[in-house]
């Protein structure tokens, strides 16, 4: 096989990103999609140009010419498809958080083995190439042993009133720099102490301050802010310390990496994540899709975004969110 046809699960703004990124992945034909919402199916399809159109996932996986999924459903509807998909023999990739629940998540895993299809886990933080960079250079042991870590992962207010309604702050966004962090030091987590700040009486709080504590002794602060003014001209202030005991590695992918003044005020758009170029989205996310499919075309197991690593992350911040809840520091076994 020299193409896989996938099919979209879930069509709402990151499904439809999705959708744009695989137009541009030459082994990859956009070949079905799902939604349970007739007209905005309907509009996808058009858009895109794809004739098989389901309402309901389970006859999408009956479909013996498709060979992958992407689910884009809400977190706490990646359970039932994953799994079903897995059964099915797709290939899934299945956007982050991994689920909803340590239990869902785990269960997911279990799926996985033995199935015909791979499981990748969309953490794309994984593809930027600054992150990947500075991986490299602590596996070359270049800045010793990991000792401390700090992150921030701002966006401005005017992105989340929806998004909060959905999910906070802590798991929807600083789980990036979480898996990160397991990433980077190959260690686990045991312990997570969260405060939380609520701004605009949403469901979810507009701010999280996370600190971890990592088995082999080192600590982390991450913060995560969802409510930078609105007039803020950049998409997102991203940065990431890493101190070592021989070096530091310092990664920033903030403004002003690119600045846009037109009539209206200087924006600084994301050029790093799923950039758009004639229609068609690039950056990181293409990459985790070209990732994807060739781990899937050649039969190569996955080692980026493994359901094990993301089952981590989650777990670490659903016990960071515990944490804001009660005040108190949560241990994780």
């Amino acid at each position: 096989m020299e193409r896989l046809r996938i099919g979209v699960i879930g069509l709402g703004w990151f499904g439809e990103i999705h959708a744009e990124t695989i137009a541009g992945v030459p082994n990859l034909e956009l070949a079905a999609l799902c939604t349970r919402t007739p007209d905005r199916l309907a509009a996808m399809g058009e858009k895109f140009g794809v004739k098989k159109l389901y309402r309901d996932y389970n006859d999408l996986l009956a479909d013996p010419d498709i060979d992958a999924v992407s689910i884009c459903t809400m977190w706490d509807q990646h359970r039932e498809p994953a799994v079903a998909a897995l059964k099915a023999g797709k290939h899934v990739f299945l956007e982050k958080p991994i689920a909803s629940s340590v239990e869902d998540g785990r269960a997911i895993t279990a799926a996985s083995k033995g199935a015909k299809g791979i499981l990748f886990i969309g953490h794309v933080v994984r593809f930027n190439p600054r992150y990947r960079m500075a991986k490299q250079a602590i596996d070359e042991g270049r800045i010793g042993k990991i000792v401390a870590m700090s992150s921030r992962r701002n966006i401005p207010a005017a992105w989340t009133p929806t998004i909060l309604n959905k999910i906070g702050p802590i798991v929807g966004d600083a789980i990036h720099d979480t898996d990160i962090m397991l990433w980077f030091t190959g260690d686990r987590i045991v312990s997570a102490y969260a405060q939380t700040t609520d701004v605009r009486g949403l469901k979810h709080p507009d701010i999280g301050q996370t600190m971890f504590r990592f088995a082999g002794g080192a600590t982390a602060t991450l913060e995560t802010v969802w409510c930078m003014p609105e007039k803020t001209p950049f998409d997102i202030d991203e940065r990431m310390s890493i101190i070592g005991t021989e070096g530091i590695i310092q990664v920033q992918d903030t403004f002003p990496n690119l600045g846009i003044v037109d009539g209206n005020r200087l924006h600084s758009p994301d050029t790093t994540y799923w950039p758009m170029f004639n229609g068609v989205r690039g950056g990181a996310l293409r990459e985790e899709f070209n990732y994807f499919a060739d781990c899937a075309i050649n039969g190569k197991p996955v080692t980026i975004g493994t359901p094990e690593d993301a089952t981590a992350a989650l777990q670490a911040t659903l016990a960071a969110e515990e944490s804001a809840r009660s005040g108190d520091v949560v241990r994780i076994a």
